[in-house]
């Protein structure tokens, strides 16, 4: 119970100092978002996308899964994708992964977890695409670095499929 204590008085803090800082700043938010961009990135708890890249609540929508993935099923991935573009008309999209990603380590080996399994296979799909570019790699954190910016092209190829699907429809 003491770490949800810490969290809410964090976020006690947090409202005192926006306060602070601009005493409009909530009001202003709920008013409307108007976001540039749209942010897909890993659930990886290190890779906060308004953190990393210094902005503040507001300025990039952002949906997040295990490994970056945009995939063709996922429907909460694809309504994110399509309310930020077609509601929102967010002009850019991010698709970030990171070096170090677990999701895609998972995916490199024959270890089974669960339940999450099933999302592992969608990265499974992309090394087998590339198995032959990553086999060729002799060291193993070489090929996982190879592996995560594969990954990243390929989600962005797949987000680009979806979009023009989307457009083509209108």
């Amino acid at each position: 119970m003491e770490h949800i204590e810490k969290l809410l008085l964090q976020n006690k803090a947090w409202v005192e100092q926006k306060n602070q800082e601009d005493e409009q700043f909530f009001t202003r938010s709920a008013k409307s978002q108007k976001p540039r961009f749209l942010w897909i990135g890993c659930s990886d708890s290190r890779v906060p996308a308004n953190e990393i890249t210094a902005t503040d609540p507001g300025e990039i929508f952002v949906h997040r899964n295990i490994a970056n993935m945009v995939v063709h099923t996922d429907m909460s991935m694809l309504s994110v994708l399509d309310y930020a573009v077609n509601v929102l008309q967010v002009p850019h999209v991010i698709l970030c992964g990171h070096y170090g990603c677990g999701g895609v380590r998972a995916a490199m080996g024959q270890k089974q977890f669960g339940l999450i399994d099933n999302w592992i296979r969608h990265i499974k799909d992309v090394y087998r695409m590339h198995q032959d570019e990553l086999e060729g790699i002799q060291d193993i954190k070489a090929r996982q670095d190879r592996f995560i910016e594969l990954n990243v092209i390929e989600q962005v190829y797949a987000s680009s499929k979806v979009l023009a699907a989307r457009s083509s429809k209108t």
